[in-house]
């Protein structure tokens, strides 16, 4: 048999950094709280052997981690990596959604008059004039080094427009 006849073989390294990976996985399972846990497409056997997990310390918790690991071996890995990432995506949004909002405040103190075009044309209720007495006040605390209140109003009030929106 020829080299180009031989079928693919993993390594042992190879195959040793996916049972890690699968340990991982389970070891993010874990994490989860018990109801997030009920999401997850698993068996019967795996969410037990997670519940039990949870209630144990240090050495035995290693031990069940890699017994979780080794059940992952069975498990449909992609489809349990998915409802992860589905569980972690309403936290993601509300973290994009806080930075944008930052831009804004950084972006109307910096003065970007552009800007506040869009944001008025975006929200139909935004105030133009609180946004524009919130942005000088802002300015104003900036060049004074004061605490930035105006900012943090400002902040709280482009926040607001923007959960008004979704």
């Amino acid at each position: 048999m020829t080299d180009a006849e031989r079928p693919e073989q993993k390594s042992k390294s190879q195959i040793k950094r996916e049972y890690l990976a699968l340990q991982h996985l389970g070891a993010n399972l874990i994490e989860l709280s018990l109801s997030s846990l009920e999401s997850i497409p698993i068996s019967d056997v795996l969410r037990e052997a997670i519940k039990e997990a949870k209630k144990l310390k240090r050495g035995a918790l290693k031990r069940q981690v890699q017994y979780i690991g080794g059940l992952m071996r069975d498990e449909d890995t992609e489809a349990i990596q998915q409802a992860l990432n589905d569980l972690a995506m309403p936290h993601r949004k509300q973290v994009q959604a806080f930075h944008q909002v930052e831009k804004w405040r950084d972006a109307l103190i910096a003065g970007d008059d552009e800007l506040m075009t869009d944001l008025a044309n975006r929200f139909e209720n935004a105030d133009r004039q609180h946004i524009r007495q919130l942005v000088r006040n802002a300015v104003k605390e900036k060049k004074l080094d004061k605490t930035p209140k105006s900012a943090r109003l400002l902040f709280q009030y482009l926040s607001e427009l923007q959960a008004e929106e979704s």
